[in-house]
């Protein structure tokens, strides 16, 4: 997946906002939280939250590891794109804005 692709695809979800963090961190974001963080170098990489399976299930994949800083929550770190087809990087995307958006107040999911 491309940054026009990701970026098209995250801010397609309800009340997605973006911010620059650390620099050269494109981060996607619901109620302030963030569930999709792009580099913004030549590595084009992604990190993304996933359930406890999921994460066991990616990390065992060729070209996707634990995200450091952030695995003991879930997070995983795709070096390569081409490590998902285009219909798992929908899927996984939107379900990472899902587990963030759960975990949001209840006021604050009812303003999204």
């Amino acid at each position: 997946m491309n940054a026009a692709a990701l970026e098209k695809l995250c801010t397609s979800l309800k009340g997605t906002t973006q911010d620059i963090k650390w620099g050269n961190d494109l981060c996607y974001l619901v109620g302030n939280k963030m569930y999709c963080v792009a580099l913004l170098d030549e590595s084009h990489s992604v990190s993304f939250k996933t359930t406890p399976e999921a994460f066991a299930e990616l990390t065992d994949r060729e070209g996707i590891i634990p995200a450091p800083y952030s695995a003991r929550h879930h997070w995983v770190l795709v070096e390569d794109s081409k490590a998902l087809k285009p219909n798992e990087w929908r899927h996984y995307i939107v379900k990472s804005y899902e587990l963030v958006f759960e975990k949001l107040p209840r006021k604050l999911k009812a303003s999204i």
